[in-house]
């Protein structure tokens, strides 16, 4: 099945030949600001940018393709800060790498959904169903927590909601069929499964639309994606000027103005 082929779609080498050529500028303001497929580059460009650029920063942008790499590259120094991940992902790579990065904001971020191409409401999804849901335990985590929403399955009494995997299921009322993949792969997956569980930055990515989910998750905050720079940088003006750009009422206005970004859930610093 396609979405069982895990395909990386850069090479190791173009990465390090990307970032030993762009290593940290001697210019105290530019800023490397790294990114994975998604919509945050998007909102970072027409929201963070233009009030980082009043104040003299110049915003050099770097793509990754796997999730390990964008805080390899915080912690090389090689970028200055990455946007595209929540805290316990952070948390679980700093441990799992060795890694000592800290998160200094909360950004707005699309929630994880249920999507399908077969079916159009969740009741209509058969017994036997097969779900696609990610790989890592950090987010399939969050996969399983939707569909034990539903009431199709049941977890496992005072298991930690942040800490749920497939051995948690005690009850699978739908017989359900799960297949774990690359969360990256999510929504190509949609070809084959009934339903697939997609973060919501791949979901947008892949021009899926927010509200056209089946069913979305109830966003808690630490799912919310956040700000990542190395440890020990935290304090300094840059690290500060981006937590008052993204805190700033005209960042908010320009991204409550824009329909593309409707279903977001909003960090509690955002005007009521």
């Amino acid at each position: 099945m396609s979405y069982l082929r895990h395909r990386r779609t850069i090479s190791g080498f173009l990465v390090a030949l990307l970032l030993a050529s762009g290593a940290h500028s001697a210019n105290a303001e530019d800023l490397r600001i790294g990114f994975m497929p998604g919509p945050y580059r998007d909102a970072f460009a027409k929201g963070i940018e233009p009030l980082l650029a009043r104040k003299g920063y110049t915003v050099k942008y770097v793509e990754f393709s796997q999730g390990v790499q964008p805080n390899d590259a915080v912690e090389r120094g090689h970028i200055d800060a990455n946007i595209f991940q929540h805290s316990l992902y952070l948390n679980a790579t700093n441990e799992r790498q060795g890694f000592s990065l800290v998160p200094i904001v909360h950004v707005p971020t699309p929630p994880m959904g249920l999507y399908s191409q077969r079916h159009k409401t969740l009741a209509a999804v058969p017994d036997g169903a097969t779900v696609t849901l990610p790989a890592d335990p950090v987010n399939g985590a969050r996969a399983l927590n939707i569909l034990a929403s539903i009431g199709w399955i049941e977890l496992k009494p005072g298991v930690s909601p942040t800490n749920v995997s497939e051995r948690d299921v005690v009850s699978n009322r739908k017989r359900l069929r799960f297949v774990p993949l690359d969360a990256a792969q999510a929504a190509r997956s949609l070809a084959d499964a009934d339903l697939a569980a997609v973060q919501g930055n791949y979901a947008v990515s892949s021009g899926l639309k927010l509200t056209d989910a089946l069913k979305q998750e109830d966003m808690t905050l630490p799912y919310i994606n956040v700000v990542a720079v190395k440890r020990g940088n935290e304090n300094t003006k840059f690290a500060k000027d981006i937590v008052l750009a993204y805190q700033s009422a005209e960042f908010q206005q320009v991204f409550q103005a824009n329909p593309v970004w409707t279903g977001y859930r909003l960090p509690d610093y955002f005007s009521k």
